[in-house]
Parts: structure tokens; C-alpha cells; sequence
């Protein structure tokens, strides 16, 4: 009889984090999402902020967004996880929390940001470098770039969808510098 394998373990707990914090979020009334699960401009002197600062990047405002979300972390994060190691994308996922959230902080704030697309966009931006050699730029990466990156920017400025495209933007190009930097330390 064949074993199931916590194959990704870092990608499925954070997984299985973001659905805890959307169950407790039900069970709370929306109370934890703004607590813990949302970042949005606040004092700098509540430690809560800091919390928010990363845990934005578990909270969701729906079944229908944790879903839409999970597909793509659960389909692109195990290869990247694979790839460039657990402990490296546990840190490229805090960056991108952490630079995401400031950006919303100062860029939008009258607004709450919560949910995984930041990171989502992250790990496919990483995902488009992981076969590429050093000293190289790989054509997937470009494309991705125009094309993803492309339809972010033309929907953030024509389109009022309630997505922030901008947050997509930032996990690209977190995406993006990370991996270069995470295979430089590879040489």
C-alpha cells in the first residue's frame, strides 16, 4: 500500500494555514480578517501592524478566492519548492509578503489587501526562471513578463474589478529579483 508524501511541506501548510484563517474568519464574522488577515495603514506603533505585514498573504475573502488562489499554488509551488528549497521560498514568500504590504500601506491607504495573488505571481515568476542557466536570461521569463505582467498593467489602469493588479505586479518582480539572486548564491 502506497504512503501519502508531504511532498511540498512548505506550499502545503501554507495552504492549509490560508484555509484555517478563511474557517476562523467564517467563525469570527470577518473580525479576524481585519485583525490579522488584512493589511491596511495603521499605526506603526501597534504591534498588530507587523503581524498584518505578513499574515495578509494567508487571509481570503471568500471560498471562491482561496480557491481561485490555491489552484494556482498548489499547481506551480511544489516544482518551485523543489527547486530552489524549502527554506529559500518560506523566505522569498515573507519578502513578498512584507513588500507587498508596505506598498499597499503607502500606495493605497483607504483600502485592505488580503489574499495569496502576490504570491501567487511570485512563484510563477520563479517557477519561469527555475530551468535557466546562470548568466542567462530565459525566453520564458520574458514572456511571462508580457504577457502576465502585460494584462496586470492594462487592467489596473482600464479595468475596476476590485483585484489589486498592482499586488501581482510586486509578486512578479518580487518573483523575478529573488530568483536572480537565489541563483547567483547557487554558483
Amino acid at each position: 500500500m502506497k504512503k501519502l508524501q508531504y511532498n511540498s511541506p512548505v506550499i502545503l501548510t501554507y495552504v492549509l494555514l490560508c484555509a484555517a484563517a478563511l474557517g476562523l474568519n467564517r467563525l469570527t464574522a470577518g473580525r479576524t480578517n481585519a485583525l490579522l488577515f488584512s493589511v491596511y495603514r495603521s499605526s506603526w506603533g501597534d504591534v498588530l501592524t507587523y503581524v498584518r505585514l505578513f499574515g495578509h498573504v494567508i487571509g481570503h475573502s471568500s471560498w471562491q478566492h482561496f480557491f481561485n488562489n490555491t489552484l494556482y499554488l498548489l499547481i506551480v509551488g511544489p516544482s518551485v519548492e523543489e527547486k530552489y528549497g524549502s527554506r529559500n521560498l518560506l523566505g522569498a514568500m515573507a519578502v513578498t509578503a512584507v513588500v507587498s504590504g508596505l506598498v499597499h500601506c503607502f500606495l493605497s491607504p483607504n483600502t485592505a489587501l488580503l489574499g495569496a495573488s502576490g504570491i501567487v505571481f511570485m512563484l510563477i515568476f520563479l517557477s519561469s526562471l527555475a530551468g535557466a542557466r546562470n548568466g542567462q536570461i530565459p525566453l520564458t521569463l520574458i514572456l511571462v513578463a508580457v504577457l502576465y505582467l502585460g494584462q496586470e498593467i492594462y487592467d489596473a489602469v482600464f479595468v475596476q474589478d476590485g483585484i489589486s493588479h498592482l499586488t501581482h505586479i510586486i509578486g512578479g518582480v518580487c518573483g523575478t529579483v529573488l530568483g536572480f539572486s537565489m541563483r547567483k548564491g547557487r554558483r
